[in-house]
């Protein structure tokens, strides 16, 4: 028995609850359809899991599915329904159709530290509700931060929730996460918490504002020797026009000390989130030259393919795109990206 009686729905043919359309991306070991609800007509991206696929991994599903089960956040893409047949696990997602953060940066007109700052403050709103029920994200960073709709005021959602995890106590113990976004006491095989993720949230803050991460090397060693040690620089000229108290915001949140770091609710009262200390100059060209360079556009495939039925779905009136998932995350290894 893979999960509990109340979680799932028993069903041998997943096509009479399902009109199941366009692939909209694969995982590690499932794959992603558009779907509508033949009885409530509701659009929703159906995560569609072998069985088979799942041998060894019950554990981590089961406990990827408890954590979506727990939350329900306007910026926390939501998990619908979970059906389960003979051969398959089918996880019925809420359908954001905005595409990735980095791809709606680069096709924006403009760009400023304010709209970075409206951006980190959504993140932070939602990691701290998170935090508050005892639930780690542990894999946060940008492929994981969706938009819900294409418009221009559609809100940030995180998603892939592969690596999330209910603290029972006060600490943690498993190293996982994306290289480059780790935090120093991960590295080091300490016991964690929920500081990880908000060091994390330091690292996409910075990468917001210049569009290169603050720890980088080709070499894996190296990046994590710049991580423990907290190493990183706010260079010239791509930092010239930062505001003093944008850099004292990700000073904060990439302390070295767990125990000094900011809280999501240290942060959240940051004048640069909370207050009006962020800069209203346009950054864009600096900002959009670095994640070119920086960023593979590889990791935007499933945004433009989930954005492919954009304008289908938008004649039908409909808010909509995939979960972003690709599976739980790989643990840690592989370098850092290369910078300017």
């Amino acid at each position: 028995m893979l999960l509990g009686s109340s979680w799932k729905k028993k069903t041998e043919d997943i096509g009479k609850i399902y009109d199941i359309r366009e692939k909209l991306g694969a995982g590690a070991f499932s794959e992603v359809f558009l779907a509508q609800n033949r009885c409530s007509k509701r659009l929703v991206a159906l995560k569609c899991i072998p069985k088979k696929a799942l041998r060894g991994k019950e554990v981590a599903v089961e406990n990827e599915i408890a954590v979506l089960k727990k939350v329900s956040h306007p910026n926390i893409v939501a998990l619908e329904d979970v059906h389960e047949s003979s051969s398959h696990l089918y996880l019925a997602m809420e359908l954001v159709t905005g595409g990735e953060l980095f791809e709606r940066i680069m096709e924006r007109g403009s760009y400023t530290e304010k709209d970075a700052s409206h951006l980190v403050g959504q993140v932070l709103g939602a990691v701290s509700y998170l935090h508050s029920l005892d639930i780690v994200h542990r894999d946060l960073k940008p492929e994981n931060l969706l938009y819900a709709t294409p418009f221009e005021d559609s809100k940030i959602m995180i998603s892939d929730f592969g690596l999330s995890k209910i603290q029972e106590g006060n600490v943690l113990g498993t190293a996982c996460g994306t290289p480059g976004y780790v935090a120093p006491e991960l590295l080091e095989q300490k016991p964690y918490g929920k500081a990880v993720d908000v060091w994390a949230l330091g690292v996409i803050s910075y990468i917001l504002l210049c569009g290169y991460p603050p720890f980088y090397d080709e070499n894996d060693s190296e990046l994590f020797s710049q991580i423990l040690k907290a190493s990183y620089e706010f260079d010239s000229p791509y930092w010239d026009d930062i505001s003093e108290s944008a850099k004292d915001f990700i000073r904060h949140l990439l302390e070295r000390d767990p125990e000094r770091r900011f809280s999501c609710e240290q942060a959240l009262q940051h004048l640069w989130i909370s207050g009006d200390t962020a800069l209203d100059k346009n950054i864009l060209s600096s900002v959009t030259e670095q994640i070119q360079k920086n960023f593979a556009r590889t990791h935007w495939k499933r945004a433009i393919n989930a954005t492919s039925f954009l304008r289908h779905i938008t004649k039908m009136g409909q808010s909509t795109e995939a979960d972003g998932d690709e599976g739980p995350a790989e643990p840690i290894a592989q370098g850092g990206q290369q910078k300017k």
